[in-house]
Formats: C-alpha cells, structure tokens, sequence
C-alpha cells in the first residue's frame, strides 16, 4: 500500500467537519507534506468522486458526500487502485520440479491463503468509514484535538 493512502486518509477525517472548502495547500501545511505530493492523492480522490474541487478565491476540496458513506476501502482504491495485493507468478511451473501448466488449473495453497486474506482486508476496510476512523482518531488523540485541528485549517491567511 503506497503512503498516499495514509495522506489521503488523513485529508478525509479532516475534510469531515469542514463546513467551507480546504484549499490543498492548507491541508499540506497542516500535514506537513508537499503540495504537490498531497494534490496527487486529492486529485485520485476526486477522480473516484469521495471529494470535489471546489473553484475560486474560497475555493478547495469537500467531501462529496457524508462521511458515514465514504469506507476506508474507497480511499484506498481511489489512491492505489483495485487491484489485488498478491499475483500469483504460478512458481509451481518453474525449476527442476515444474508442474505442467495441465497441473496448475487450480489455485495452489499459497494462493488461495493470499487471495482469502486480501478478501478479509477489504471486507474490514469496507465495513469502516471515515466517519468510523473520524471518532477512532477523536477518541486516541482527544475529542477537542479534531476539532482544534479543523479550526486551525479552516482559517484563511
């Protein structure tokens, strides 16, 4: 999983009680990371429909819809795509004891466990939401902390 996913996870709880827009410049200040690195994750966002660019002097991203409809498997498909997180190479054709492609009709163990558990990952981040991860960071960093956050953001220069 790249670290865009992480930047633009962040920008979504953020993004979750703002009321204006957030210019991208704001929010890469306030996390500490190029613009141009964040304006990446924010553009595949929006590109996926979770944020939209709003134009103009007050203009910047919101998200599209409540939080409580964004999950966190929507962000990382977004930012990292929906491929999955094991291919199988079919390495049991290959060295001194390669099985013929005859014998390899099915799935091996090894794929199968992999293909299991990206299954498991992507129910469980598909059964949390932003507003889900919202109260989770409110809860490990302090109620008010969020809040303070959002307000700090939300001040124009």
């Amino acid at each position: 999983m790249s670290g865009g996913v992480e930047w633009a996870l962040h920008c979504c709880v953020v993004l979750t009680g703002m009321t204006e827009p957030v210019p991208a410049a704001r929010l890469a200040e306030f996390h500490d990371v190029s613009p141009t690195y964040l304006a990446k994750q924010l553009q595949a966002l929006s590109r996926a429909g979770l944020v939209r660019s709003v134009q103009g002097q007050a203009g910047g991203y919101v998200l599209t819809r409540a939080a409580e409809e964004i999950s966190v498997l929507d962000v990382v498909e977004a930012v990292d795509g929906r491929a999955p997180a094991f291919v199988c190479t079919e390495i049991r054709q290959r060295g001194p004891f390669a099985a013929t492609p005859e014998a390899c009709r099915t799935p091996c163990g090894i794929t199968k466990v992999m293909i299991e558990a990206d299954r498991a990952w992507r129910e469980s981040l598909r059964a949390t939401s932003i507003a889900d991860l919202a109260g989770t960071v409110a809860r490990d960093v302090g109620a008010e902390t969020l809040p303070r956050a959002q307000a700090w953001i939300a001040q124009r220069d």
